[in-house]
């Protein structure tokens, strides 16, 4: 594991929130130098703890309005075939594969209820060696900002 320190951490955070935000403005709202703040973000890209740079779109406004978890039980013979064919579907967003109930969990997002049942009965199910789905319907969502910080040993963790 490599060693970031507690200014790495703070650029993460501010990152996190806003990518797009300009050096001049980062390096004010952290009170360190343009030029230093600007070589750490390049560390960070080096070493790989920055991946990329991106942007969430407003998928509501696409008129992608559904999004769902759909849980599945394969036949573990077909593992590769089944991730292939479910990697094709664009409506799947994540493909994860999981210890307990299911043996995959996928995300998906779809225009209408109407679609999301044409995705997973007619395209997911009809998937040789898919064995069940069950399907939890995004009801309310609250998503959370990570705050990232150096954990050190003294630290009380009760």
């Amino acid at each position: 594991m490599q060693r970031f320190d507690e200014l790495d951490m703070k650029i993460l955070s501010e990152l996190t929130k806003d990518a797009s935000i300009s050096i001049p403005q980062l390096s004010k709202k952290l009170n360190i130098n343009s030029s230093v703040l600007y070589s750490r973000i390049k560390r960070l890209l080096k070493r790989e703890l920055i991946r990329k740079f991106t942007v969430i779109i407003n998928e509501s406004q696409l008129g992608i309005n559904i999004k769902a978890t759909v849980g599945i039980n394969r036949d573990p013979k077909l593992k590769g075939p089944i991730h292939d064919e479910l990697i094709k579907i664009p409506e799947i967003r994540s493909l994860i594969e999981v210890t307990g109930r299911f043996d995959i969990i996928l995300s998906v997002h779809a225009r209408t209820l109407e679609e999301l049942h044409k995705v997973v009965i007619e395209r997911i199910g009809r998937i040789e060696g898919i064995q069940a789905t069950e399907t939890f319907v995004e009801m309310q969502r609250t998503d959370k900002e990570p705050v990232y910080s150096i954990q050190t040993s003294s630290q009380n963790f009760s």
